[in-house]
């Protein structure tokens, strides 16, 4: 078998599930992009994991290419793609290199809901979009905290903003910093003693005080480099204060965070083609052909398909209601919470459905199926977990009945 034909049998199998999702020239122009990227990030895919280094190769490519505008709005020179687009790119991009992904897929989604919600003063959202476009600026929302966990649980920042002379004095120490070494900007929660309140501030990484604690040491998604982020006397100018939390940030439905069900969805697509790349070649001398022939192993192919079905479709269903039904978003917020959690725990039955079928050869650390094990597992630990969003389904069950 020639490599010509090796790479478009790969090529024929990494595009069979997602050409039915495709339904315009423009998603399918897309899609074509992110799969050359891909095909790129998978040639460094093994060395990122292994070292944890930040994948800024990866990270220039993704900037040439444009892609970093995708979300910024047209009136600022972006594409201003919808999230059905949005998913079915970072989906493809996942099966290149799951860091990547989930890290793009943060940058992408914070502009998205800023031009979604338009909570900003236009002149400073219109500075960010110029600065992403121009300059190729990186950007995430850091939250996380160690002392308070998910700020989907509620709780406070104990990072800390000062009004002196003018300027905001932040002080304080952000956990789980996806993208930390290469990120440009961060929008920081911290807490207003003063006023009681929680300001979000657009902080520039230049800034003296801002520093990156290189700690990050986790099993999967190695290469997101989710180090903590230090502030220390971080003087900000005024206008820096961009948002005030109000409690809305979680309640209103927030269809952006599906990405990182995209990208896990991605890895998961990976591992099925490579099992079934795996079983269609692999010919033990104790049969007479490939072990694809096997019924035990046919069941186990028939069981990652259904659960790709099942995920995809309503991964791609709820993108398409969010995208063309906007006057019923405000009703989606416990489907997509149910769309995550489906999403992902597929995701990880699909990966553990493929190292079954290839076997302990799946353990070997030169094997990408041991990498997306890990990867994938990373998926049940993003918002919104899934305690919350059966409680949220159990509650609007029984909140639905006549008293």
């Amino acid at each position: 078998m020639t490599a010509a034909t090796a790479q478009t049998k790969e090529s024929i199998l990494a595009e069979q599930l997602t050409k039915p999702f495709i339904k315009t020239d423009r998603q399918a122009a897309l899609f074509q992009k992110a799969a050359e990227l891909a095909d790129h990030f998978s040639k460094r895919a093994h060395g990122i994991d292994e070292t944890a280094q930040f994948p800024f190769e990866n990270f220039q490519e993704l900037k040439d290419a444009g892609y970093l505008s995708l979300t910024v709005p047209k009136e600022y020179g972006g594409e201003e793609i919808k999230l059905y687009d949005y998913l079915l790119i970072q989906e493809r991009i996942a099966q290149g290199d799951a860091s990547t992904a989930l890290c793009i897929g943060w940058h992408l989604g914070v502009i998205y809901d800023l031009r979604l919600k338009r909570k900003w003063k236009e002149e400073q959202f219109e500075q960010l979009c110029n600065a992403v476009i121009q300059e190729k600026k990186l950007i995430n929302r850091c939250a996380t905290e160690a002392a308070t966990g998910s700020p989907t649980r509620g709780g406070k920042p104990a990072t800390t903003a000062v009004k002196k002379g003018g300027k905001w004095i932040i002080n304080g120490r952000k956990s789980f910093a996806s993208m930390a070494p290469g990120l440009d900007y961060s929008l920081i929660t911290a807490a207003i003693p003063e006023t009681n309140e929680i300001g979000i501030f657009w902080l520039d990484h230049q800034l003296e005080g801002v520093a990156v604690e290189p700690n990050w040491d986790m099993l999967g998604m190695r290469g997101t480099r989710s180090d903590d982020l230090v502030l220390t006397e971080v003087e900000v100018d005024s206008e820096r204060l961009v948002e005030k939390e109000n409690g809305d940030f979680y309640q209103i439905p927030n269809a952006w965070l599906l990405h990182s069900a995209a990208c896990f969805i991605g890895v998961a697509i990976a591992a099925r083609n490579y099992a079934v790349k795996f079983a269609s070649e692999y010919k033990p001398n104790s049969l007479p052909g490939p072990i694809c022939e096997v019924p035990e192993v046919q069941r186990k192919i028939g069981e990652m398909e259904l659960e790709l079905l099942k995920a995809r479709h309503m991964l791609y269903s709820i993108a398409d209601r969010w995208d063309n039904e906007p006057q019923k978003r405000n009703q989606l917020g416990s489907e997509l919470g149910a769309t995550k959690h489906i999403v992902s725990n597929s995701a990880n039955k699909v990966v553990d459905w493929a190292m079954r079928i290839v076997g302990a050869q799946s353990l070997q650390q030169k094997n990408p199926l041991q990498r997306y094990y890990r990867d994938v597992r990373a998926g049940l630990h993003n918002p919104p977990m899934d305690d919350v969003v059966i409680y949220n389904l159990a509650k609007n069950a029984l909140a639905a009945y006549p008293q």
